[in-house]
């Protein structure tokens, strides 16, 4: 995917938070991110430890996959992951790193 014409920020001023409690892995923050910040995998059993029971049956339900924020010094805050993801998991931070 081409880069938008009217980037929001400069990198690194904003990041994606993923909440994988919500997220189903559909995978959609992927194909609309135009900077590759995402990557759907396998979530790890230490990385579903703080799931309640609902999420885990979710999760199950769903082979485990999840998004992953793999590259967040490349997001723009362009906004176009939240505005994709159909389980409403992500929203933009400020970064402090």
């Amino acid at each position: 995917m081409s880069k938008p014409d009217n980037d929001c920020r400069e990198p690194e001023i904003m990041k994606p938070l993923i909440n994988l409690g919500k997220c189903e892995g559909a995978g959609d923050c992927a194909d609309v991110c135009p900077y590759d910040v995402f990557e759907i995998r396998v979530a790890s059993p230490g990385e579903r430890e703080g799931f309640n029971l609902k999420e885990r049956i979710k999760s199950f339900v769903h082979g485990h996959k999840k998004g992953f924020v793999v590259n967040a010094n490349q997001c723009h805050a362009c906004g176009y992951c939240v505005k994709a993801c159909p389980e409403k998991a992500i929203k933009l931070i400020r970064n402090e790193d």
